[in-house]
């Protein structure tokens, strides 16, 4: 076995999955994830896994999953030198991209303030007590937290950003909450390996930031649609231009300097997808412009970021001349009864 065990852990795989309606999926989910390991090798693999045997020994104490910052407190104020040794380990795994987390006093201020997307969707989802969660493209895993903080029972992610699996393994050494892990999968990874035969398998599903990175957007609605048992609930976070049914920005070559961006739809455009996928109840539950105090430069992530994308003698431009970064929340779900499978395949 490689050295991506330091990174990946099977044993919290099986922890987490114990007791759940997807515990079946034990065995093949971790054989596969250590086979896309093997297959999809990481330079910076072997630095990562040396970072997880220098970080510091820590008593965890507290655990805060629901307020801003994710937060961790010991019995006993922790020394300079060892929080000197955590933030050394933890800078070493740069950029931090989702968060903040708050370690022993230690705060990532990463460049996205993902509280604030929180904030604005958790009025708008069903309560997640008891609930099977899955966030697809869940990053280093700060949602998943939040997740478990507002009361579900698992709390999955995948992610196939081998770096934001080696932010999750960090955080998690002081984050000592059952329920959890992420899967070094995208989406159609995770669906090769279903194996359900139409039941669905979570409760609720989140795709927040990942639509438009899809070549076929509508093939990653299927996904969603396949991974959620009849009656759950998608939580569908993504870029949008403003517009009709009929609107859709398909960029050139980059968009706000992202290379794999391929369609922002509008919302009612948005809303047809959705429902040409077998959805029902469809909802717009927040649009919101994209600004600086959201997403930012900060010392954990210290290239570009969104002030950089914008024109700046009109911030309601990308640097590229299209409409600045918009994003929508859809609320909707799969139906309890009916359709079984998506109907519209491309």
């Amino acid at each position: 076995m490689d050295n991506s065990i330091s990174i990946f852990d099977p044993r919290g795989v099986a922890l987490a999955l114990a007791g759940t309606g997807l515990e079946n999926f034990t065995d093949i989910w971790c054989e596969r994830a250590l086979e896309i390991f093997a297959e999809r090798r990481h330079g910076d693999r072997e630095k990562w896994s040396s970072v997880m045997t220098m970080l510091p020994t820590i008593d965890t104490r507290h655990i805060e999953l629901d307020r801003r910052h994710i937060t961790t407190k010991s019995a006993n104020p922790v020394d300079t030198i060892t929080l000197r040794k955590l933030e050394s380990g933890l800078m070493a795994l740069h950029p931090w991209r989702k968060g903040p987390f708050n370690l022993f006093g230690l705060e990532i201020d990463s460049e996205w303030r993902s509280d604030m997307k929180w904030d604005r969707i958790k009025q708008w989802i069903s309560p997640l007590e008891g609930r099977e969660v899955l966030d697809v493209g869940c990053g280093n895993g700060y949602y998943l937290f939040r997740m478990l903080g507002a009361g579900a029972k698992l709390a999955m992610g995948i992610d196939p950003t081998q770096l934001f699996i080696a932010q999750f393994a960090a955080i998690s050494r002081y984050l000592p909450v059952p329920g959890t892990f992420i899967l070094p999968m995208k989406s159609e990874d995770l669906l090769a390996t279903w194996g359900i035969d139409d039941g669905g398998g979570f409760d609720t599903v989140f795709s927040m930031g990942i639509l438009y990175h899809r070549r076929t957007p509508i093939s990653h609605l299927n996904e969603l649609f396949t991974f959620l048992k009849p009656g759950g609930e998608l939580v569908l976070e993504t870029l949008i231009i403003e517009g009709d049914k009929d609107t859709e920005l398909v960029p050139e070559s980059r968009y706000a300097q992202m290379r794999n961006v391929w369609s922002l739809p509008t919302v009612a455009r948005l809303e047809n997808m959705l429902n040409r996928a077998g959805f029902e109840k469809i909802q717009l539950a927040t649009k919101t412009k994209t600004t600086p105090l959201e997403q930012r430069r900060t010392c954990w992530m210290y290239f570009d970021s969104l002030s950089d994308f914008l024109d700046p003698d009109d911030p309601g431009l990308t640097v590229e001349g299209y409409q600045a970064p918009l994003r929508a929340c859809m609320i909707a779900r799969r139906p309890v009864k009916g359709l079984l499978k998506p109907n519209y395949r491309k």
